[in-house]
């Protein structure tokens, strides 16, 4: 429960360093008493460049359906408390906490790198997503435009890319994503969590509401664009109720399938997760934290393959009934068509400007 309102990080999901379990030592708060001046304030957001000398990643994960993604940015603005990729940041020395949302590293050289890696005679065509860890359209993108610039090298390679967004920040970039549609090289996913403003501020603080993630499905829907809508995670005791609301508004917005996988608390997430919890939700921080252990054979964590996204038991069951049943009802009929590998030009398209 928040004691005080001053004490909590108004714009800010985590709320607490979660510690880095690479480095010996930590900075705690346990006797915060002592102290002349509080040990935590407020962090301001801080960019650094990142200098990689390899862009493109292998999914080696049989959960999910593409083989590669790419990743301009490490860390992410949104926020979102339950965000897997906070537990990538200790690999960079921060915390899957307060830094991972604050100390934001970019990669500016990632469009060279794409195009190093298209030109690559041993590269075999294979769509690539944007992205498999942060949001490509995170509040940094509108400065940097490093995603923007990404889709340019798609295009001129006639390459299939997957897009998945939390913010209508995409629809800045619709010339060149009807472009990569006209020949079946693009789809995007908009994920939508809850329509519930209150939960949705406080859960992913920076990102776009709800009214303006169905926007954007119908938006790109009118453009042509195949555009689907990710109901994740399923959060039992806070936003499970929502599925058949969630996918009704989208498919009535011109989304074309329907996705979704359940929470899990890995790594520091566990931690991060359930302080935010207490301080916001404590009426229901048993119910929830009980119900995420019963999708996970008892455990918040859970890595294995084939469970982690989607639960077991008799709960799990009934999320994927109730999502099963709400997608059979609302997107009957309709499908994202099939990327279009034929068409990728290894040697590019000398007449389109970069």
């Amino acid at each position: 429960m928040i004691d005080r309102e001053e004490d909590y990080f108004k714009g800010r999901g985590a709320q607490i360093q979660s510690g880095n379990r690479f480095l010996e030592t930590r900075v705690v708060t346990d006797f915060i008493e002592g102290l002349d001046e509080p040990l935590l304030l407020s962090p301001k957001t801080e960019v650094r460049i990142e200098h990689s000398k390899t862009i493109v990643n292998p999914i080696k994960s049989p959960d999910l359906g593409l083989s590669f993604s790419l990743n301009p940015y490490q860390g992410c603005e949104h926020g979102c408390i339950y965000c897997y990729a906070r537990n990538s940041h200790e690999y960079y020395g921060y915390t899957a906490g307060l830094d991972f949302e604050t100390k934001l590293m970019v990669k500016p050289d990632a469009p060279k790198l794409l195009e190093k890696h298209l030109l690559n005679p041993h590269w075999k065509v294979a769509p690539i997503s944007l992205s498999g860890n942060t949001d490509c359209y995170q509040p940094l993108e509108k400065e940097m435009g490093i995603t923007r610039d990404l889709l340019k090298v798609f295009a001129k390679y006639r390459h299939p890319v997957g897009l998945i967004t939390k913010n209508s920040l995409i629809l800045r970039d619709l010339d060149l994503l009807q472009d990569l549609a006209q020949d079946q090289l693009v789809q995007v996913f908009v994920s939508i969590t809850t329509l519930n403003e209150n939960l949705r501020r406080k859960m992913e603080p920076r990102t776009a509401s709800a009214e303006k993630r169905l926007k954007t499905i119908e938006t790109l829907a009118k453009a042509g664009i195949p555009v689907g809508v990710m109901n994740a995670p399923i959060i039992p005791g806070l936003n499970d109720q929502e599925i058949p609301a969630i996918l009704k508004a989208a498919a009535a917005h011109g989304a074309l399938t329907a996705g979704m996988t359940v929470v899990r608390l890995n790594g520091k997430l566990e931690e991060i997760f359930t302080d935010w919890l207490e301080k916001n939700f404590p009426d229901r921080f048993q119910k929830v934290m009980n119900q995420i252990a019963e999708l996970h054979g008892g455990k918040v964590n859970d890595n294995q393959f084939g469970r982690r996204m989607k639960g077991e038991g008799v709960l799990a069951d009934s999320i994927q009934q109730l999502f099963r049943h709400s997608r059979k009802i609302h997107f009957a009929g309709r499908t994202l068509p099939a990327f279009n590998l034929d068409k990728f030009r290894r040697g590019g398209n000398l007449n389109l400007e970069f």
